[in-house]
């Protein structure tokens, strides 16, 4: 569903920017709101409405944060002191996590 949004966001953007396509289609829009419907669909990227690479990408990230937190945890637990690139790799994974399932503010 959220693929047939952002292609019609992006069709409103092709219409705003040419005058001659409004006039287009209201000249014939039976002719001429398929052929922007498909030009608005190939500038959509395609990961835009695919919910396994956001799937894939939490992820990933989620793993990274798990292995930094275990690892530093038998790293200190052995009396050891865990590497500073330990910490930064799992503070970024919290970060981008934490960025990728806040709500966005413009979608309510």
């Amino acid at each position: 569903m959220k693929e047939e949004i952002r292609s019609a966001d992006q069709m409103v953007n092709i219409l705003l920017r040419d005058p001659a396509r409004l006039d287009a289609i209201k000249a014939s829009p039976s002719e001429e709101l398929p052929k922007i419907a498909v030009e608005a669909k190939q500038q959509t990227p395609a990961y835009m409405g695919d919910k396994w690479v956001y799937r894939m990408v939490v992820g990933a990230l989620g793993l990274l944060a798990l292995i930094a937190a275990v690892g530093g945890i038998i790293l200190v637990a052995g009396n050891r002191t865990a590497p500073d690139i330990l910490v930064a790799l799992g503070s970024a994974a919290i970060g981008a996590l934490a960025g990728l399932l806040a709500p966005s503010p413009t979608g309510k």
